[in-house]
């Protein structure tokens, strides 16, 4: 079920350079404001990321699922969808963070203290987990299943934390948009 031939140090080049080019884009999101002119509210883009970090957590079970019960073919494919979903959610993400001022949290007390520990650890692992995401998929695409399995035993919750904190976070936020 291999589907694409093994260049590891191309691979490596282009992992790296993603998880570079995304990291930098984080950092200067919250530094530079484009005015793209969108011509609509631009709060639809947190909405269509919390949408996508909700279909990605979806993916991710029905992905798990699908390799323990070794229907390989459909694990391939909702594993693959969770890429594109992740890819869109992070595409909606920079367009809303380049464009529109940062939401300041208000609410107060305890759920100020759970806001910012789950804003906390959903950054710092999303901001990890990324290479090692793609480095899973590439293992899995290259048919080097016990490599990508090894690296899925810590990849996959962590990408399932990141996604599914990232809806809470939405939700606890979105009141003060």
């Amino acid at each position: 079920m291999k589907t694409i031939q093994k260049n590891d140090k191309l691979a490596n080049i282009i992992i790296l350079t993603l998880s570079v080019v995304v990291f930098a884009l984080v950092v200067l999101m919250r530094k530079v404001k484009i005015d793209l002119g969108f011509g609509f509210d631009t709060h639809i883009f947190p909405q269509l990321s919390a949408f996508l970090n909700s279909i990605v957590a979806i993916l991710l079970i029905a992905g798990l699922i699908a390799v323990k019960q070794r229907n390989l073919e459909l694990h391939k494919r909702l594993m693959l969808g969770a890429v594109v979903c992740s890819i869109l959610f992070l595409v909606t993400y920079v367009l809303y963070h380049f464009t529109t001022l940062e939401t300041k949290y208000g609410g107060e007390g305890l759920a100020k203290g759970i806001y910012y520990f789950i804003l906390l650890t959903h950054i710092s692992l999303a901001g990890i987990i990324l290479p090692f995401i793609l480095f899973a998929v590439y293992r899995g695409l290259t048919g080097e299943y016990d490599r990508h399995k090894k690296l899925t035993r810590y990849v996959w919750p962590i990408w399932f934390y990141v996604s599914v904190t990232g809806v809470v976070v939405y939700f606890m936020i979105s009141p003060f948009y």
